[in-house]
């Protein structure tokens, strides 16, 4: 055929190239690569949770673990790649046991926040990734009220003492506080003790079991590390990040250095090598840009090959 004939026929013999049926579908392989990327980066396989711990991610969250660990069962580690505001208790140990039912380790990875009950899934793993802009948060569990929203229990408690306190001083309570005082309901106020109670015993649980599994030795002294020195430690750092007055908000971000420094809780930081640090950035980015973008009011559990948007 002339090369210069207008408008030449294709042979019939030649592959047409395969593109992506519109710009979602080109993303989100886009994404797969990078998560790929991650997986080939830490000998594991990845899956990507980016927004709240509510009622049903749990089960998108199985789901997901199922399909990617039939894939290649020998493969023993996961890598969680975690950015959330927090949620329900209950719906971190439903992803806890989803995790673990699979994978001996389970390391994750915080490139910018998990806070509250994300903080708590986080201390779970066997290692967790941050650098210097990554945050974890205190720990001040949701429940879901008798008018069906979600509050932060310990912001109602402390509130609750506050002005009981108050009020056991003749006269310092007002009208205002006493009518506040009153809508206080009994019930709740003893169901957001008990979320307190049960991310302290969780973390005192899964620190020992998987955080702290390799500490035999103390850092100073190196004095050999008892089941006992392991509890107290755990316990500690929970109690640190239940102190709603020494954090003040919900979402007061805890750095890196905050929580190896002061908790003594170790960090690894991802930051400190450029390739590691390049190719965690470059999903988070371009997973950020596109939840964004597109809108999704909820967020995504992701993992190779799927990609699953809840409300």
């Amino acid at each position: 055929m002339d090369p210069h004939t207008t408008n030449p026929r294709v042979p019939e013999t030649a592959a047409a190239p395969i593109l992506p049926r519109d710009a979602n579908e080109f993303i989100q392989q886009q994404l797969d690569e990078r998560l790929r990327t991650i997986e080939r980066e830490f000998t594991a396989h990845a899956i990507s949770l980016f927004g709240p711990l509510y009622s049903g991610v749990d089960d998108l969250i199985r789901t997901a673990i199922e399909k990617r660990h039939s894939e290649s069962p020998a493969r023993r580690k996961l890598v969680v790649i975690l950015t959330t505001t927090g949620g329900y208790i209950e719906v971190v140990q439903r992803i806890v046991a989803v995790f673990r039912a699979h994978y001996g380790l389970v390391d994750f990875i915080v490139p910018n926040y998990a806070f509250s009950a994300g903080t708590v899934l986080a201390m779970s793993g066997d290692a967790i990734y941050m650098d210097y802009y990554s945050t974890l948060g205190p720990i001040d569990p949701q429940v879901e009220n008798t008018k069906g929203r979600h509050v932060p229990a310990l912001g109602y408690l402390e509130r609750y003492n506050e002005l009981m306190d108050k009020a056991a001083i003749p006269g310092a309570l007002n009208m205002a506080e006493l009518q506040i005082l009153l809508t206080f309901d009994q019930g709740e106020l003893y169901q957001f003790d008990q979320a307190r109670e049960q991310s302290v015993e969780l973390l005192k649980e899964w620190l020992v079991k998987y955080k702290f599994k390799n500490w035999k030795k103390t850092e100073t002294r190196k004095a050999k590390v008892t089941k006992q020195m392991k509890m107290a430690r755990a316990e500690a750092i929970a109690r640190t990040l239940n102190d709603t007055k020494k954090w003040h908000v919900h979402g007061n971000g805890i750095s890196m250095d905050v929580l190896s420094k002061d908790l003594k809780l170790l960090i690894n930081d991802f930051g400190g090598d450029e390739n590691t640090s390049g190719i965690i950035r470059a999903y988070n980015d371009l997973l950020t840009d596109y939840v964004t973008k597109i809108l999704i009011k909820g967020g995504v559990v992701h993992v190779n090959g799927q990609f699953q948007p809840f409300a």
